[in-house]
């Protein structure tokens, strides 16, 4: 097991028994991610897939009440330039792609409500079992930029419909049965001792499958994203240019005023 234990400053953890590799993460504001963890997650992520022990992966994060609140709102309000803009949205482009490359498959234990790149995450699993207070929200028009970065990865998952109501309506929640039926997951349970013990019973059923057999299952169900690493980029420098204007200016100062009110 490696870790990362500073609590202020959130943390990653890796736990690796019997072929299947645990990857947590944990941030004290609802999980929400600074861009240094999001590239120590990343990480995290390509070096397991690189350790020929580890068969199947699961993602997950710690507490009860959110997956993943997104990227960190006091570094979003903090970008003064065009490339600050563009290492803040790159972070989650960083997991996804990881995600993306690694040859075992992976499956997501989704707890809590996931908002923006959290739904990312969620969406680049291959395979995803979440609580029934897993409900989740694309916020980022509601501050004045969008979902650019984790737009394909959401749309690939539960397509361009439902991905475009989740942007377009920004400030509502949408419960995870209706994630459900989108296919953004594959079961929702009541209870969290179920949801772990379907996390538990998939991760060994996969741990004693054909490692190789795997391997071409996810590079068929990731065809036509060769090209991500590049169109993230784009996508974050969208955002990175987005969030330097007045009108986001001014939108992000209204959410954080009236976050505190």
């Amino acid at each position: 097991m490696s870790s990362d234990n500073n609590n202020l400053s959130g943390s990653i953890n890796v736990a690796i028994a019997h072929g299947i590799a645990t990857i947590s993460f944990f941030h004290p504001m609802s999980n929400s991610l600074p861009g240094d963890l999001l590239r120590k997650l990343a990480k995290t992520i390509s070096e397991t897939g690189n350790d020929k022990d580890v068969k199947v992966i699961i993602i997950k994060s710690e507490g009860d009440r959110a997956f993943c609140a997104g990227a960190s709102f006091d570094e979003l309000a903090q970008i003064n330039s065009m490339e600050a803009g563009l290492e803040f949205f790159s972070g989650f482009a960083l997991v996804i792609n990881a995600l993306r490359n690694i040859p075992q498959l992976t499956i997501g234990r989704i707890q809590g409500k996931a908002v923006g790149g959290g739904v990312g995450v969620a969406c680049a699993t291959d395979y995803c079992y979440a609580s029934s207070s897993a409900s989740v929200k694309l916020s980022e028009l509601a501050v004045g930029i969008g979902p650019f970065v984790v737009g394909p990865v959401v749309e690939r998952k539960i397509g361009l419909a439902a991905m475009s109501q989740l942007t377009i309506d920004a400030t509502t929640w949408y419960s995870a049965n209706w994630a459900m039926q989108k296919g953004m997951y594959a079961e929702v349970f009541d209870d969290m001792v179920k949801l772990d013990e379907a996390v538990r019973t998939l991760a060994t059923k996969l741990s004693r499958s054909n490692p190789e057999a795997m391997c071409e299952l996810k590079r068929i169900f990731w065809a036509g994203t060769e090209h991500w690493d590049q169109l993230l980029a784009e996508r974050a420098a969208i955002s990175g240019r987005l969030v330097l204007s007045d009108f986001t200016k001014k939108s992000i100062a209204q959410f954080k005023a009236g976050s505190r009110s």
